[in-house]
């Protein structure tokens, strides 16, 4: 039997004190909250605060886990040749610590969007879904499983 291959990945809700939300408009995806993939050897929230930096310019401290999801289709990446593996994310809701808005070599534009706004950035099924569980957070941890490739499916919802 093979060992299975499963990208994990991270991503923040970054508030800040006047309850607006920090979004990336990346590359390829739009507009998105920040995160991305775990390194090897790097640890869930070194990678989100690593990950924020890059993507925002913006420091952050990582405040508690809100929400687990599976991407458990697989598909090609933007270069139609590269095969992305099922993914395992996890959101955690952050605080702003310090940095500058910037953006970076996956991001065009970095800014802070009042919370009932960011569903009016965000287009990616996805991401959406997730910006709805962290609305939406009533004590527990979401769970969902889904696949984006080709469209958008919901097969999993739970909260733990």
């Amino acid at each position: 039997m093979a060992m299975p291959t499963h990208i994990v990945a991270v991503g923040g809700f970054v508030e800040d004190a006047h309850g607006n939300i920090l979004l990336v408009k990346t590359i390829h995806n739009g507009w998105v909250f920040p995160g991305g993939q775990v390194e090897a050897g790097e640890n869930l929230i070194d990678a989100l605060i690593r990950e924020t930096k890059e993507e925002s310019g913006i420091d952050i401290t990582v405040s508690y886990l809100t929400g687990v999801y599976s991407n458990s289709g697989q598909y090609k990446w933007h270069d139609g040749v590269t095969d992305i593996p099922t993914k395992v994310m996890l959101d955690f809701v952050c605080r702003p610590v310090g940095g500058e808005l910037a953006i970076s070599e996956e991001t065009t534009d970095s800014r802070w969007v009042a919370k009932d706004k960011v569903l009016d950035l965000i287009t990616e099924e996805a991401i959406r879904t997730r910006y709805k569980d962290y609305l939406n957070k009533e004590g527990k941890i979401h769970y969902k499983e889904y696949v984006t490739k080709p469209n958008f499916e919901l097969k999993v919802e739970r909260m733990v």
